[in-house]
């Protein structure tokens, strides 16, 4: 691992994680290559953004949950080599029920050269500290489609809130948002702005 790279869960106490590519509950239906262990990694900067997001966000009464940090180029180029086969129907009603495949990349959805390979990238939730329950924000990590566009139509008054609670959380402790999905957030200083890594996360 870069030497600026770190386990999240290390630097960053009390954030929740559940590293969804390295399980089998993601739009490819399994395990993705090169992560070997559910963990949540990240460069340096980006721990320290995420902790004064956690602060932010527990002055709220809310906590964090990252679903995905750092990712491999050899994940992406698995997306990438999935969005290729046959389609199965496995995954499609719950991540992208009314797009094919390819139309991933095409919308925007997953990126051909992911941000998140960058290692200053997250996606991420909240979760109520009282109950330990997830926020509810009116549609589920890596659901394709546009409910998931901030300013999305079709939500709830209390879903609109949470997502705009988090935007601010975060958008308060130095990261910019990405339009097109509600969980995906970006260090606005990142480290490595052209560089794109592909160590397994083990």
């Amino acid at each position: 691992m870069n030497s600026d790279f770190v386990f999240v869960d290390e630097w960053v106490p009390g954030i929740r994680w559940d590293a969804k590519y390295a399980t089998w509950d993601n739009f490819t239906g399994k395990p993705v290559d090169g992560y070997l262990a559910n963990r949540m990694v990240g460069t340096r900067a980006l721990c320290v953004a995420l902790e004064r997001a956690r602060e932010e966000a527990e002055s709220g009464g809310f906590g964090l949950l990252l679903w995905d940090g750092y990712r491999p180029e050899s994940a992406v180029n698995r997306f990438l080599q999935w969005a290729r086969q046959p389609e199965d129907g496995r995954t499609k009603p719950r991540h992208y029920p009314n797009i094919e495949r390819a139309e991933m990349f095409e919308k925007g959805y997953v990126a051909a050269r992911s941000g998140h390979s960058r290692g200053s990238t997250v996606d991420l939730t909240l979760f109520h500290l009282d109950t330990g329950e997830l926020a509810s924000m009116g549609g589920h990590h890596d659901l394709m489609d546009p409910v998931s566009h901030h300013g999305a139509t079709g939500i709830t008054a209390k879903e609109a809130r949470n997502r705009e609670a988090l935007c601010s959380i975060m958008e308060a402790s130095g990261f910019r948002r990405y339009d097109c999905e509600w969980w995906h957030y970006t260090l606005a200083d990142e480290p490595y702005p052209d560089t794109y890594f592909d160590f397994p996360i083990t």
